[in-house]
């Protein structure tokens, strides 16, 4: 199956095509500039490239979070407009299992996923790789740094940390002797190619049925209902 795949989720962007597991082309950008302005320009860029475009795909794939609301947002909407216009089907992944994808190569280790989520938190799920293919060990979930390290020290497994959490993940259990170590540069953040991995697990659906999936409430949510709970006292 030929995939159309988008990862906006963080301050990383990047659009891939895939044929099955094959990756045929990837452009990737961590320049911090608003998703609005640069997922589609790669798109038309890369389909230019390679002299195919949207009609050649089978399906359009993507990121429906954790991560940031806007960037979630921006990569949903833009699945959404693509396949009601090119009368597509879609596929929604899990961030975390997108990246996971990145060290699936990894064995004996528990991969974690993680961004940080602010606030002590980081949005995270783990993974263990067998016979090459991932093995969740627990649902995405929004958990605190502290807790994390806590569960790990009941595991026997070293933990290897991939997302843009990872830095603080490691730098947090190496504080208190937990082995772990941190992907690779090239590895460590989000990629479209992850996202096109996930969506092998996935069955096409229509675009009206993917949703963001934000595991917490947005800040400006938080603060009006801790207006309205302020008020009712």
């Amino acid at each position: 199956m030929k995939l159309f795949s988008i990862e906006s989720t963080a301050k990383a962007a990047s659009v891939a095509i895939t044929d099955g597991t094959k990756l045929i082309a990837q452009y990737f950008q961590n320049s911090a500039l608003t998703h609005s302005r640069t997922l589609l320009k790669m798109a038309e860029d890369m389909f230019n490239n390679l002299e195919m475009s949207l009609n050649d795909m089978d399906a359009v794939a993507v990121a429906i979070g954790p991560g940031s609301f806007t960037g979630v947002r921006i990569g949903v909407a833009a699945a959404k407009g693509l396949c009601w216009g090119g009368d597509k089907l879609c596929c929604g992944v899990s961030t975390l299992e997108a990246m996971a994808y990145h060290l699936c190569d990894r064995k004996n280790v528990v991969i974690c996923a993680a961004m940080d989520a602010r606030r002590s938190q980081i949005y995270n799920a783990n993974f263990e790789s067998i016979d090459g293919k991932l093995v969740r060990l627990c649902p995405d979930r929004a958990v605190a740094l502290s807790d994390l390290v806590e569960e790990a020290k009941k595991q026997e497994k070293p933990y290897f940390f991939v997302g843009d959490g990872g830095n603080l993940c490691y730098n947090a259990f190496s504080e208190e002797g937990i082995e772990s170590y941190l992907a690779p540069e090239p590895l460590l953040l989000q990629t479209a190619w992850g996202v096109a991995m996930a969506a092998q697990n996935v069955e096409p659906c229509s675009a009206s049925d993917i949703t963001p999936n934000y595991l917490r409430l947005s800040q400006a949510e938080r603060e009006r209902l801790e207006r309205l709970a302020n008020n009712k006292q």
